[in-house]
């Protein structure tokens, strides 16, 4: 391979036309250039120069081999344009979340997708775990979960909160709602869902309810955006994070039933420590927190 920067002071040379002026525009001596000079020619094993007293021109070797830094001297310009600029509107982001925030943030995704239509945006619905995992491995940029890891390699701001909420169909009088009554209806289970019902049942109805196990189910849904739908058509009711409700189609016939204890969960945004996150990256994260902050 040729030597960068002997090409590179053979280029000057042949912009100056001058050794000693070269020199001045290298910051280096005359012989340091004479000396780049026949380095290049041994290694070639070509003239590159035809000298006539002071002046000299360039043989035909010379003659290919200064375009050939010209070129390169375009291509790393060119590089380091690449490398410096940071379009908030071009690239890729890949983010991973829970189903029910996914719900509420796609849309909005698809809203920055039309305004650039060169940003490639890959959403991924997936457990905590799995998003946090997902986002050490560079599998992801960013991550919305449900708590701060605290990971060392992992920097987390908090982005919001969500509401968990009860949910029963929109012409249920909540103002009567026992937990007497919710067995009575069944619940509609759900991967998350008994989980969630451990955290908000056992906080509103600590006397009768014994465990999410225990619940008398009307029907199972592991599809996140199916999961009011029973509830909506008055087939029984579930507990959900309010994204999973707000994104629903038929939100009118969902009602999230006001309980004496509220209950909210904080969403965190996670990104891997290093460098300076990309504008793209940056844009998406704030959509992110516009997004949990209309829930909280």
């Amino acid at each position: 391979m040729l030597n960068a920067t002997w090409l590179e002071t053979f280029v000057t040379l042949t912009e100056t036309g001058h050794f000693t002026r070269a020199a001045e525009r290298l910051n280096m001596t005359q012989p340091g250039v004479s000396q780049h000079l026949r380095k290049l020619e041994q290694q070639l094993g070509q003239s590159l120069i035809a000298q006539e007293g002071k002046r000299f021109t360039l043989t035909p070797a010379g003659e290919v081999l200064r375009d050939l830094g010209l070129s390169r001297r375009t291509e790393e310009r060119q590089l380091r344009e690449s490398i410096m600029a940071d379009d908030p509107e071009v690239g890729e982001v890949r983010i991973a979340c829970s189903g029910s925030f996914a719900q509420l943030l796609y849309p909005r995704l698809l809203a920055r997708m039309q305004e650039a239509p060169r940003l490639l945006i890959h959403l991924e619905a997936a457990p905590q775990d799995t998003v946090t995992c997902g986002v050490l491995e560079g599998q992801f940029d960013l991550g919305i979960v449900g708590q701060n890891s605290k990971h060392p390699r992992l920097n987390a701001q908090p982005v919001g909160r969500e509401e968990l909420c009860l949910v029963l169909p929109a012409d249920a009088a909540d103002d009567m709602v026992t937990f007497a009554s919710l067995e009575d209806r069944g619940f509609v289970a759900h991967p998350d869902g008994f989980a969630y019902a451990d955290d908000l049942l056992a906080l509103n109805f600590p006397d009768a309810f014994t465990g999410a196990d225990r619940l008398k189910r009307r029907t199972f849904v592991n599809q996140i955006g199916q999961i009011p739908s029973p509830v909506a058509k008055g087939i029984g009711y579930t507990v959900l994070p309010r994204s999973g409700i707000e994104a629903f189609s038929g939100r009118d016939h969902l009602k999230i039933v006001a309980l004496p204890h509220r209950r909210y969960h904080d969403l965190w945004s996670i990104t891997r420590r290093g460098p300076e996150p990309t504008a793209r990256l940056s844009t998406i994260v704030q959509i992110a927190q516009d997004t949990a902050r209309e829930l909280g």
